[in-house]
Formats: C-alpha cells, structure tokens, sequence
C-alpha cells in the first residue's frame, strides 16, 4: 500500500506540513473563490506553525493550456506576456493584500518546473504506462477537459453544454499520447478502502469511489492542435495535456528531480484544498500519477463548496466574479479573511450576501469582540492607571471563565487544526468571548469600582485580570484567522512586551491560565472593529 502525507518526516525528525491550494488560471485577475481556498489554507498552516511544527505551504499559477493561449490572442499579447502580467499585477499582489503566508509560489511556465514535468513524463513512456493513439470526443476549453457524454447538459436548441460553465463544448478529433489510467481502478479503490479520510468531505469521496467503480478509461495526456504548453520530450509536436502539467506542480514545487533532501522531507502534501469541480483530478488522476511512478500519495484531498452569488457559482463566466477588494475596502482584511470561513462550513456550499457580511461584523466582530477588548483596556486604564493589576480574589466565576477558555483551546486546535472544520472553530472562540462578555456584565466592574475598601479594590482587580487575560487566550487563537487585529490586541495587553511575539505563542498552550503577568502595561489603542460606513454604491 502507498505511503501517505501523514506518514513523512523532515530528515531532522520534524514532522513538516505540507499544504497546497490548486494553481490557478490566469486568464483573468482572482476572484472571491479562489481567495477562499486561499485564504483557508493560510489559515490551516499559520495554525500549525503557532502549533510549533515546520510546515510548507504553497500556492501558484496554472499558465499553460488552450484557455490561456486563446485569452492571450483576444488581448493581442504572447501568452508568456499575459501571464506574466496577470501574476504581477493581480495574483501576486491579491496575495500580499490578504495576508498570505505562502512558503512558495510556482509558475507552470518556470524552467524549474517544466524541465521535471518532462522527466516525469519520459519515466512514464519509458516504464511502458504511455501509449500512442486517437481520440474524439467533447472539450470543454474552460475546463481543459475531454467531458464524458452523460456528464453533458443539452441546451433547447439541442447544443451540448460544460455542466459547469454552461458553454458549448467543442468536438475534438486528434492523435494523442494516453495513461494507462484504467490500469489503476482496483488499486485506487484499495487505496480508498484503506484510507477513508484521503478524500473529503464524505459526499465527495462518496462520489470518486462511484465514479471509479464504474471503471476508468485511459487519458489522453498531450494535446498536438495547438503549441501552448510543456513539449512531449520524445514527440514535439505534441504538448504534455495542462492537467498533467499543472498537477506536476505539487512534486517539482519541493525538489522532485532537483533536490532529493526537500523533496524527501516535505512530500506528498498533508492537504490538498481543492475546489470540488477538480475533485476527479485529484482523487483519480493524480493518486495513478504517483502509483505509477513509485511515489508516496498524499494524506487528504479536501474538497471545499462553491461560493454562490444568486444562486450562480462564482465565476467570470457567470459574471458573479467579485473582486475581494471590493470587500477588504470596506470591511477590512481581517474581517473578510474571518466572514468566509466563519459563515460557510468548508467543504459545503455557500451564499454571499453584502447584507449578511454587515450583520455578522456588526454583531460578532464588532459588538461582541471588539467591544470587550475597548471596555477592558478602557477599565485597566480609568481604575489601575493602564497597569494590569494582579488577581487575589478569585473566585467561583472566575473559576468559570478559565474553564471557558481551555475548552475553546481544545476544540478550536481539534476543529481548526485536524478536521479543517474552520467553522466551528472560529465559534468556539466566539463562544468564548460571548461568555467573558456575559462575565462582565455579571460582575459589573463599574460597580465594584465604587468599593473603595482592600477588599472591593481585590475585586476589581480579579475582575479585569479575569477579562484581560482572557484576551490575551483569544488573541493567540484567533491570531491565524485575523492576524492584523490579534496583533493589534496583543500590544495592547502589554503582552508584546512581556510575553514576546504573538507568532510565537504556542495555540495549545493558549489555555493556561495566569501567563499575563500583572504589571503589564494596557493601553486602549485605534477600534480593533470600526462601525461601518453606508455600503458603498
């Protein structure tokens, strides 16, 4: 049986993390989908460094294929010249804005890239696994795909249509290099059978298991009517089929052929997030890819939902396409980079709404979290001149509120960080702070501020420790998710100063209780939350 992503480890012992989102087309500028997937596998891996472990996280761009040549010649540029500018001007940049961390960027039309597909390639023609033949079939250009005909919508007129951009597909006859992919059906589904989690959610992995039980035809894996693309190493007039090419990325990206060391000690991915209209790319083709040649699989393959705008998949085509700066600039990054993952369970589909992303800022972000980081620190600074007092007079309630916060610890790192469950992660922390928020107004500090005795300044005291430190727990868990506003708020604990950088606070230590230590210096510091301007028109 292959190896898989989990089983791996770095050659100085440490388990590396490997995420990958799939590279993207660039035939126009990224759009709200693909910075979902983005974003969630920032979120996933920023979580696993805080967890201390070594991780790798990459992302790219898919360059080559007909779609892009033919997008290129409608804007009278080479398509080398559209790629690179649409990676510089808009991909590129889209990342840096949202706060990605990705450890790589791999562009399909590097030397670095294309040299190792073409070895990949040759060992498969050499070990016999390629074959020359003919093919006719529907092609869907946007999808780069020979489509199965029961896969096929009709149109009134009778026309046949992508089921996913619901454009006509075009009859293709030509001589081409093909896979043995039928040769790997009863072994993938071993594989299936003995890993139940390699694919999902469970409806995808229902879905493959289905679709290979009724047996794979061999694919066609170059293309000889047009020369955009890597070219066969034994027959140039042909050209690698792009999702051959494109799929390569997650092996040349970490040394496959080049640096034996990286390769060893970061592949397969742990995770592949994947949009689920490529899910038979990387469930079906890609595991026989690797079978093929010997290589370890990866642990996961997780397919996340379609983000829908009226009830249409998000896409140019569908002209759903919502830029996320329309967003970010009035929402802001943080809050954008917390919405989706907060609003829509990964792995389901989900709706977008304007109004929606109002409510749940107004509500959560900013009545609830934001609000109680500005009456602590506002508190600390009015009754303990901005000097975090000490706690001596716990109690009962405080007893309960460090409670709160180990239980949000441990479900937020399980949901988060195993089952890529971002939902009910970021609820356990919201469900946190609704708890400190309903622990102030139990107590009412303002109230006991009155007492002037040792005994109503110990309670004080114990109340706005209670509260800040519970701050500081919730800045490190939500520090992957809103990176720009939990630094806000860790600086203005004073924990910057006396804990050290909040990239460096273990998420699974984030629940012990008393590591803020008195004497550091609150400062109320800018509305982690503004309140919302009128929705631009």
């Amino acid at each position: 049986m292959a190896a898989t992503g989990s089983e791996k480890q770095g050659g100085d012992g440490v388990k590396s993390f490997y995420v990958s989102t799939p590279i993207y087309y660039v035939n126009d500028a990224p759009h709200l989908g693909h910075a979902y997937t983005t974003v969630a596998g920032d979120v996933l891996t920023r979580w696993h460094r805080q967890r201390g472990e070594k991780v790798w996280y990459l992302t790219g761009t898919d360059e080559h294929g007909q779609k892009i040549m033919r997008t290129a010649e409608a804007n009278d540029v080479t398509p080398q010249a559209w790629c690179d500018k649409l990676v510089e001007e808009a991909w590129k940049p889209l990342w840096e804005h949202l706060d990605i961390r990705h450890d790589d960027f791999i562009r399909t039309t590097e030397k670095r890239h294309t040299d190792r597909v073409q070895e990949f390639v040759q060992d498969l023609y050499d070990k016999d696994q390629i074959y020359k033949g003919g093919y006719e079939g529907p092609y869907c250009v946007g999808c780069e795909e020979y489509k199965l005909p029961g896969d096929l919508l009709e149109a009134e007129d009778g026309t046949k249509l992508c089921p996913i951009h619901k454009k006509p597909v075009e009859i293709l006859k030509e001589e081409n290099y093909f896979f043995k992919l039928s040769e790997y059906g009863p072994k993938l589904l071993e594989f299936y059978e003995a890993n139940p989690g390699f694919i999902q959610p469970e409806s995808a992995r229902n879905e493959i298991v289905n679709f290979v039980r009724q047996g794979l035809q061999d694919l066609s894996i170059s293309r000889s009517t047009f020369d955009w693309g890597v070219p066969v190493p034994w027959d140039e007039k042909h050209v690698i089929y792009v999702w051959i090419d494109a799929l390569l990325n997650y092996a040349t990206a970490v040394g496959y052929g080049a640096n034996q060391e990286k390769f060893d000690a970061t592949f397969p991915a742990d995770v592949h997030l994947i949009g689920k209209d490529i899910l038979r790319f990387h469930s079906v083709i890609w595991p026989a890819m690797l079978m093929a040649q010997g290589l370890p699989l990866p642990g996961k393959v997780v397919a996340n939902g379609w983000l829908m705008v009226g009830g249409e998949k998000m896409s140019k085509s569908n002209l759903t396409g919502i830029k996320p700066q329309d967003l970010t600039s009035h929402f802001g990054v943080d809050a954008y980079r917390w919405y989706f993952l907060r609003a829509i369970a990964y792995g389901s589909d989900g709706s977008f709404s304007w109004e929606d992303f109002s409510a749940r800022y107004t509500s959560e972000l900013a009545n609830d979290y934001g609000n109680l980081a500005s009456r602590v620190a506002a508190m600390v600074g009015k009754y303990f001149g901005g000097v975090l007092p000490e706690a001596t007079a716990s109690g009962e309630a405080e007893r309960a509120v460090q409670e709160g916060l180990a239980e949000a610890v441990a479900t937020a790192d399980a949901r988060i960080g195993d089952d890529l469950d971002f939902q009910a992660g970021i609820l356990a922390v919201f469900d946190f702070v609704k708890r400190v928020n309903g622990y102030i107004t139990e107590q009412e500090p303002w109230k006991v501020a009155k007492d002037e005795s040792p005994e109503g300044r110990a309670r004080l005291a114990t109340i706005l420790y209670t509260a800040a430190e519970s701050l500081r727990g919730t800045a490190v868990l939500l520090n992957a998710v809103m990176p720009r506003t939990s630094q806000q708020l860790w600086e203005s604990l004073g924990a910057e100063a006396s804990l050290g950088a909040l990239a460096d606070q273990r998420v699974q230590d984030a629940g012990r209780w008393g590591l803020l230590p008195a004497g550091s210096t609150v400062t109320k510091g800018a509305v982690l939350f503004p309140r919302l301007e009128e929705k631009p028109a």
